[in-house]
């Protein structure tokens, strides 16, 4: 990055498409500070609040960006999604996923880091809240077989009811149905995706590379706040969590 250049999304976070290289502004990072600490009461140290204000500042202090200086309107939002003794909060911009947090709900879960630790079923299920009305397309159902491989550690998808197996049926429906209100959701599939998948585990790398590899080999891109998105997400927590 030369000296004249503003710092970007894509220089923070791990964004793509046209955000990477749009400048982080003023603005946008004060939206992201008031909707953080809307949710959190507070704004998180090192957190994406406190990053976007870090770059925007510089921005501004090199003259490159002015204090209400807009580059484009992307979009600022974080939002919750609750489970049994948690709730994940969603920070994202453009809607991409730029960071996530956990935070347990109950003094019990705070004392046990496992029990803190989100599984792959339980990101599964948090994509019925990120991308539920998106129509399931065969790299959904490719990235929803992979994960169901990594939770359950059986290669053999399983048939009937099963969440991979539906995803795909899903998959196969959507391409043969002509109007966009009468395509099976992903919310249709996911949103029970712990109960279909019978086993489960603690969400880690691996399981994100794959189940990423996997959406990829398919489309050849990402689906924002998808499963990929949402696994790798619930990886990185849970390896704060270890530290």
């Amino acid at each position: 990055m030369r000296p004249q250049d503003p710092i970007k999304y894509g220089d923070v976070f791990h964004v793509s498409g046209d955000l990477a290289q749009k400048p982080i502004a003023p603005e946008h990072a004060k939206k992201m500070q008031s909707a953080e600490t809307h949710i959190l009461g507070k704004t998180v140290p090192a957190g994406v609040a406190a990053s976007m204000q870090s770059a925007a500042t510089i921005n501004q202090r090199d003259g490159l960006l002015g204090n209400r200086d807009v580059t484009y309107n992307p979009g600022v939002t974080a939002t919750q999604t609750h489970l049994p003794g948690r709730r994940i909060i969603t920070e994202s911009v453009a809607g991409q996923v730029v960071g996530q947090y956990v935070e347990a709900t109950s003094q019990e879960e705070e004392e046990e880091d496992e029990s803190n630790k989100i599984t792959i079923g339980e990101a599964m299920e948090g994509t019925a809240h990120t991308v539920g009305e998106k129509a399931v397309e065969e790299s959904d159902a490719a990235a929803i077989q992979a994960a169901e491989v990594r939770a359950t550690r059986n290669h053999v998808i399983k048939a009937g009811g099963g969440v991979g197996a539906s995803a795909e049926s899903a998959a196969a429906y959507n391409t043969q149905c002509k109007r966009d209100e009468d395509k099976i959701k992903m919310r249709d599939i996911v949103s029970d995706a712990k109960t279909k998948l019978g086993e489960d585990k603690v969400a880690t790398g691996e399981d994100a590379v794959c189940v990423t590899g996997a959406e990829l080999r398919n489309n050849n891109t990402l689906t924002p706040a998808g499963l990929s998105a949402s696994i790798a997400a619930a990886a990185n927590l849970n390896q704060t969590l270890n530290s």
